[in-house]
């Protein structure tokens, strides 16, 4: 059986996305199937881009089978990729789809592709309805999910946005799938003294891409309320770990205004493959002051690490901390998050969570996404 997966990878570095194409591939291929991705040439015209570079300095997988061929914004390009799959006939395509933009491109690949009459299209939602609204959502998403046979979705949020669109195809919710290939776990002594960090300082570590609906602002605003000793006396630091897609002004304005500088410690870069392990082990905990969300890529890095998390009440945030059992959710405002810091470093409760979080971490398995793709496949 052949499986072709359309979206980000090597040479990209796109985040998650990649990560998370790269790991799939590799379980379709233990499981016996021959495995393609499919990446961009382009994924975003620079103009549009927020960071400050698309494209990864790692060298690329050797395990893995990647063609670098899809232009994002060349409608030429579309055809000639959706002509190329026709001809391939894989047995199954599975796409990712998480913004809008991304319709046009897709929609009419998978139409020509789907000419075969061969190829099952599963789609693996990770948005349905962008965090950031734009011009043409609804009817590029319309489009793009005409030709698509079934949906995997991460969350209760996306899957009641896809009914919105669809009302009859098939889908499932499926965990996000912990990421175990960034390394092993590493000591917290190793860790810290890799990023230059104190052993004796509390790190709350926030990672990932700095974007508006994620809530480092709202962070802030609780550092700034734990140093006032509202809530707090402790020793604390929060380790900023992911690079700016949004204006960096208003955050170092912030900073100055609320006289947080010396609570934060803050590697605003792209962070690597390599150097991920060191930030997660390096952490306390792990916080999430997401104002709204889907699912999160960050809570499957800290189950794999095996550090507890604070996360907010918004989307599958919650749900995927089992009842609070390996971490505290707080509402996504500064004071509750205040409250929960303090509630998390005064009861101890890193080793509390340890237990539970070896437990819940057997549930995040690859195989089970890749059980569900196949059995929507045949549908």
């Amino acid at each position: 059986m052949k499986v072709i997966i359309i979206g980000p990878a090597h040479p990209l570095r796109g985040g998650g996305m990649a990560t998370f194409n790269e790991r799939l591939a590799r379980q379709f291929q233990q499981q016996g199937f021959q495995t393609i991705i499919y990446t961009f040439s382009l994924q975003y015209p620079s103009f549009i881009f927020p960071g400050t570079s698309q494209y990864s300095e790692e060298p690329a997988p050797k395990d893995l089978d990647i063609k670098v061929c899809i232009n994002s914004v060349n409608p030429f390009n579309w055809i000639k990729v959706g002509l190329r799959l026709k001809k391939e006939k894989p047995d199954l395509i599975v796409v990712r789809y998480w913004l809008p933009l991304m319709g046009p491109c897709f929609g009419t690949i998978l139409r020509i592709a789907k000419k075969n009459k061969h190829s099952k299209i599963v789609c693996i939602a990770d948005n349905v309805i962008p965090h950031e609204k734009r011009f043409g959502d609804k009817p590029f998403t319309k489009y793009f999910i005409k030709p698509v046979d079934a949906f995997v979705v991460m969350s209760e949020k996306v899957l009641s946005d896809l009914r919105l669109f669809t009302k009859d195809k098939p889908a499932q919710l499926v965990l996000h799938p912990l990421y175990d290939n960034f390394g092993e776990k590493v000591s917290k002594e190793i860790a810290r003294t890799q990023l230059g960090i104190d052993s004796n300082e509390f790190i709350i570590l926030f990672f990932g891409f700095i974007r508006n609906y994620k809530g480092l602002d709202i962070l802030f605003d609780a550092v700034k309320l734990l140093k006032d000793k509202r809530y707090s006396n402790f020793n604390f630091k929060v380790l900023v770990a992911g690079e700016f897609y949004e204006d960096k002004k208003k955050y170092d304005l912030q900073i100055e205004k609320l006289g947080i500088k010396e609570n934060l410690i803050l590697h605003t870069q792209f962070i690597s493959d390599s150097e991920v392990k060191y930030y997660f082990c390096s952490a306390d905990m792990v916080i999430q002051p997401y104002r709204n969300a889907t699912q999160s890529g960050v809570t499957p890095l800290a189950f794999h690490f095996e550090i507890p998390m604070i996360v907010t009440n918004v989307g599958a945030l919650p749900a995927m901390l089992a009842n609070e059992t390996v971490g505290l959710v707080a509402e996504p405002n500064a004071d509750s998050i205040a409250e929960k810091i303090e509630n998390y470093y005064s009861l101890n409760q890193g080793k509390l969570f340890l237990p539970a979080l070896l437990q819940e971490k057997q549930k995040y398995s690859w195989s089970k996404m890749v059980y569900a793709i196949l059995t929507l496949s045949k549908q």
